[in-house]
């Protein structure tokens, strides 16, 4: 691999190289979670933003931090409590003596990537104060817009397993997350990896003695978005993304299936996959590895179906299986 430059202009092939030493990297602090990487990456080329669900010590907070130093970006984390602010996080107006005016203060979310921890822990006032960044990549202050950095992504965590002193995210605002991703358990061999880790005195606070080093920049990301975007999506292929949503609007599990934003949102990840992969083109195996990231948080189980033990994946696999596949 040819060495990182961050004033380089790089070939898409150059990118799609950087982008593949990124899991490299990652995995010199976090042990197992490549599927979860490649997500975080896929949102990167889709401009779009990541929900991370999973239960507390898998490494999700160090993941976006050693995701952040690979790829030679800035990152500010923020711990959603339930007395969070909204000015606490898209930053407020404070008077300048000195002046006699108001200056705006910038908030954590002016960064690269913001990791929003446990954001089902503060009220739905603060919770909203994100929709605007992530929808629009910027702003308002009094009426005026301020843009966001470029590459801008909001890597939101929520624990599945608490639920008092949460507050579940609406329809509304998780349709705002291009990709759900659930960050699972390590098996016992990467475990074993872990403490080994820890016994030999590896410290998740310092990255770079970790060797954890820039191998792709804005620059590599700017290159892939482009690449991507010239992905070619055959008409079949269009026809089985708009297919698989039907179907999740007629499962008689789901009160919720998933609307033309989530046919739009698994078009767009699974072109950056499909780039990410080396092609220059679309196949329904695409579609299918991103379909239950992209819509998984984009459905809703009936009561009774959640009664009888149901899963929005398990629904979903369904929905797969019984779409007909184009050839």
């Amino acid at each position: 691999m040819t060495a990182f430059s961050p004033d380089q202009t790089p070939s898409a092939d150059q990118a799609r190289e950087a982008l593949a030493a990124v899991r490299t990297e990652v995995a010199k602090a976090v042990v197992g979670q490549d599927e979860t990487v490649t997500g975080l990456v896929v949102a990167l080329l889709c401009r779009g933003h990541v929900l991370l669900e999973g239960v507390p010590g898998v490494a999700k907070t160090l993941l976006v931090r050693s995701l952040a130093a690979a790829l030679d970006l800035d990152h500010k984390r923020t711990q959603f409590t339930p007395d969070l602010m909204p000015g606490d996080v898209t930053g407020s107006l404070v008077y300048d003596a000195r002046t006699a005016k108001f200056e705006f203060h910038e908030g954590p979310v002016f960064t690269n990537l913001f990791l929003a921890d446990e954001i089902n822990r503060t009220p739905p006032k603060t919770q909203a104060a994100l929709l605007e960044a992530m929808e629009e990549h910027q702003v308002s202050v009094e009426g005026s817009p301020m843009r966001l950095p470029d590459p801008f992504l909001v890597a939101a965590t929520q624990n599945p397993v608490e639920y008092e002193g949460t507050y579940p995210l609406p329809e509304a605002q998780l349709d705002r997350f291009l990709l759900k991703l659930i960050v699972p358990l390590p098996p016992r061999d990467a475990e074993i990896d872990v403490l080994g880790r820890h016994a030999a005195g590896f410290d998740p606070g310092d990255l770079e003695a970790a060797g954890i080093r820039p191998v792709a920049g804005p620059a590599d990301l700017r290159a892939a978005r482009a690449a991507a975007a010239e992905v070619r999506v055959a008409p079949e292929v269009l026809g089985y993304i708009v297919d698989l949503c039907r179907a999740t609007r007629q499962s008689p599990s789901l009160q919720l299936g998933a609307s033309p934003r989530g046919a739009t949102a698994l078009l767009r990840t699974s072109r950056a996959w499909a780039w990410l992969s080396g092609r220059d083109y679309v196949t329904p195996d695409d579609v299918k590895a991103l379909a239950k990231g992209t819509l998984r948080h984009r459905v809703a189980l009936r009561p009774e179906a959640e009664l009888e033990g149901a899963t929005s994946d398990g629904v979903l696999d369904g929905v797969l299986a019984s779409v007909t596949v184009p050839r």
